[in-house]
């Protein structure tokens, strides 16, 4: 969303994918450029469109991600728990889903019922969770291991701890500053926190087949938006 990772990073975003859909802008045009070579799509409008783009959009929108001319090498999608169609599509166009979640109960029983739905009404397998704000690595493996027991004895699916972020005053005072707490403060725990993260991601293997490249996220993202859309009308 516009005020999401764009604020945290002291962005503003003037122009979203809805924009690109209707061809008022070009994807180079739309996409901001951000620190440590990333770049952001704001895409929540445009993903809410998708499913009702005929087959000439559909292939300009796909044509339009294989001429970005930098090179992609992670698309990492920031969506909010729940079950809308627009989360769901998101979540089964990604090669992984990371599943975030704290000490609190709500957001235990949210990313629970997000597993559920995504094993048993779209038959996801495996799933990597990160447990966030907590004070230590044991205290994260003891959430970890309580969902995870719960959803593989209960849904049958494979969840694998991919890491932790510790409690750190320094991670709050980067988010004021707008700045990623790996570049404001590299010495704070929360940073060696998601360095860890990081390396466990890119080392940890992707189930299933999928094509390389944006332009075939944008495929999957195309097919999910119109299986949720059919499944939220039904």
């Amino acid at each position: 969303r516009h005020n999401n990772v764009n604020a945290s990073l002291g962005l503003k975003a003037r122009y979203d994918l809805l924009h690109v859909i209707n061809r008022d802008k070009t994807l180079e045009q739309v996409i901001l450029p951000g620190p440590e070579g990333i770049s952001i799509l704001t895409a929540m409008r445009g993903v809410h469109s998708l499913a009702k783009l005929n087959h000439d959009d559909q292939e300009w929108l796909i044509e339009s991600f294989s001429r970005l001319t930098k090179p992609v090498d992670v698309v990492l999608v920031d969506t909010a728990a729940g079950s809308t169609s627009h989360v769901l599509s998101l979540s089964l166009a990604a090669q992984q889903v990371l599943v975030v979640l704290s000490a609190v109960a709500a957001s235990i029983t949210d990313a629970y019922a997000l597993i559920k739905i995504m094993s048993q009404e779209y038959a996801r397998r495996h799933f990597l969770v990160l447990v966030n704000n907590v004070r230590s690595e044991p205290e994260a493996r003891a959430i970890f291991d309580n969902i995870s027991q719960v959803a593989e004895r209960h849904l049958s699916v494979a969840v694998d701890f991919i890491g932790c972020i510790p409690t750190d005053e320094k991670l709050r005072r980067s988010t004021q500053l707008c700045r990623p707490v790996v570049e404001a403060f590299p010495a704070s725990v929360s940073a060696a926190g998601f360095r860890k993260v990081a390396d466990n991601l890119l080392c940890c293997p992707c189930p299933g087949d999928y094509g390389d490249g944006v332009e075939n996220f944008m495929q999957r993202l195309i097919r999910s938006s119109r299986l949720g859309m059919a499944n939220s009308i039904i």
